[in-house]
Protein backbone atom coordinates (compact mmCIF):
# COMPACT_ATOMS: atom_id res chain seq x y z
CA UNK A 1 0.00 0.00 0.00
CA UNK A 2 1.23 3.46 -0.44
CA UNK A 3 2.59 5.93 2.03
CA UNK A 4 -1.39 7.71 2.33
CA UNK A 5 -2.20 4.35 4.71
CA UNK A 6 -2.15 5.13 8.23
CA UNK A 7 -2.08 1.86 9.45
CA UNK A 8 0.55 1.00 7.12
CA UNK A 9 2.63 3.75 7.96
CA UNK A 10 2.57 2.47 11.88
CA UNK A 11 3.35 -0.92 10.74
CA UNK A 12 6.78 0.89 8.62
CA UNK A 13 7.13 2.79 12.12
CA UNK A 14 7.44 6.04 10.24
CA UNK A 15 4.40 6.89 12.51
CA UNK A 16 4.71 5.95 17.17
CA UNK A 17 2.11 4.45 18.56
CA UNK A 18 1.81 2.36 22.21
CA UNK A 19 2.56 -1.28 20.71
CA UNK A 20 0.76 -3.85 23.53
CA UNK A 21 1.26 -7.23 21.14
CA UNK A 22 3.42 -8.19 17.81
CA UNK A 23 3.92 -10.81 15.51
CA UNK A 24 5.31 -11.68 12.35
CA UNK A 25 1.95 -10.89 10.95
CA UNK A 26 -0.40 -9.05 12.91
CA UNK A 27 0.22 -5.87 15.14
CA UNK A 28 -1.67 -4.45 18.04
CA UNK A 29 -1.81 -1.10 19.84
CA UNK A 30 -3.57 1.20 21.75
CA UNK A 31 -6.01 3.49 20.24
CA UNK A 32 -5.70 7.34 20.21
CA UNK A 33 -9.10 8.32 20.80
CA UNK A 34 -10.01 5.24 23.14
CA UNK A 35 -13.98 4.81 23.65
CA UNK A 36 -13.45 2.49 26.46
CA UNK A 37 -11.04 1.82 29.39
CA UNK A 38 -9.37 -0.95 27.28
CA UNK A 39 -8.95 0.20 23.45
CA UNK A 40 -6.70 -1.84 21.06
CA UNK A 41 -6.26 -2.07 17.87
CA UNK A 42 -5.14 -5.11 16.08
CA UNK A 43 -4.45 -5.29 12.63
CA UNK A 44 -2.52 -7.57 10.20
CA UNK A 45 0.87 -6.14 8.92
CA UNK A 46 -0.42 -6.74 5.12
CA UNK A 47 -2.56 -4.12 4.29
CA UNK A 48 -6.33 -5.27 3.15
CA UNK A 49 -8.83 -2.68 2.62
CA UNK A 50 -11.59 -4.55 5.31
CA UNK A 51 -12.32 -7.49 7.29
CA UNK A 52 -14.51 -8.61 4.02
CA UNK A 53 -11.53 -8.47 1.67
CA UNK A 54 -9.25 -10.08 4.38
CA UNK A 55 -11.88 -13.12 4.97
CA UNK A 56 -11.98 -13.45 1.56
CA UNK A 57 -8.22 -13.08 0.49
CA UNK A 58 -6.27 -15.01 2.98
CA UNK A 59 -8.47 -16.92 5.72
CA UNK A 60 -5.50 -17.99 7.72
CA UNK A 61 -4.13 -14.63 8.18
CA UNK A 62 -7.59 -13.44 9.47
CA UNK A 63 -7.75 -16.31 12.00
CA UNK A 64 -4.13 -15.25 13.40
CA UNK A 65 -5.74 -11.78 13.65
CA UNK A 66 -8.49 -13.26 15.42
CA UNK A 67 -5.72 -15.09 17.67
CA UNK A 68 -4.12 -11.73 18.00
CA UNK A 69 -7.35 -9.87 19.43
CA UNK A 70 -8.07 -12.87 21.73
CA UNK A 71 -4.48 -12.67 23.39
CA UNK A 72 -4.68 -9.13 23.51
CA UNK A 73 -8.63 -9.84 25.24
CA UNK A 74 -6.31 -11.74 27.83
CA UNK A 75 -3.39 -9.30 28.66
CA UNK A 76 -5.32 -6.69 29.07
CA UNK A 77 -7.41 -8.80 31.73
CA UNK A 78 -11.05 -8.76 29.79
CA UNK A 79 -11.59 -12.70 29.42
CA UNK A 80 -13.30 -12.38 32.95
CA UNK A 81 -15.89 -9.50 32.83
CA UNK A 82 -15.93 -9.69 29.09
CA UNK A 83 -14.87 -7.36 25.83
CA UNK A 84 -16.22 -6.55 22.62
CA UNK A 85 -14.45 -7.02 19.41
CA UNK A 86 -16.01 -4.95 16.62
CA UNK A 87 -14.85 -4.71 12.70
CA UNK A 88 -15.96 -1.60 11.32
CA UNK A 89 -16.48 -1.90 7.23
CA UNK A 90 -17.73 0.71 4.75
CA UNK A 91 -18.91 4.29 4.96
CA UNK A 92 -21.91 2.75 6.42
CA UNK A 93 -20.24 0.36 8.78
CA UNK A 94 -18.59 3.57 10.15
CA UNK A 95 -15.21 2.80 8.74
CA UNK A 96 -12.65 5.27 9.33
CA UNK A 97 -9.59 3.91 8.19
CA UNK A 98 -9.35 1.56 5.29
CA UNK A 99 -6.91 -0.98 6.61
CA UNK A 100 -8.77 -3.44 8.37
CA UNK A 101 -8.88 -3.54 11.99
CA UNK A 102 -10.38 -5.41 15.08
CA UNK A 103 -11.04 -2.65 18.05
CA UNK A 104 -11.06 -4.81 21.23
CA UNK A 105 -13.37 -2.76 23.63
CA UNK A 106 -13.43 -3.57 27.50
CA UNK A 107 -12.74 -2.98 31.18
CA UNK A 108 -16.13 -1.28 31.71
CA UNK A 109 -19.47 -1.77 30.64
CA UNK A 110 -20.14 -1.23 26.70
CA UNK A 111 -23.82 -0.49 26.65
CA UNK A 112 -26.16 -1.50 23.66
CA UNK A 113 -23.95 -2.78 20.89
CA UNK A 114 -25.92 0.37 17.88
CA UNK A 115 -27.27 3.29 18.68
CA UNK A 116 -30.61 4.47 17.68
Amino acid sequence: MGSDCLFCRIVAGEIPATVVRETDTTLAFRDIDPKAPVHVLVIPKEHYADVATLGQGDPALAGELLATAAAVAEDEGLLGDGFRLMFNTGAYGGQEVFHVHAHVLGGAPLGPMLCR
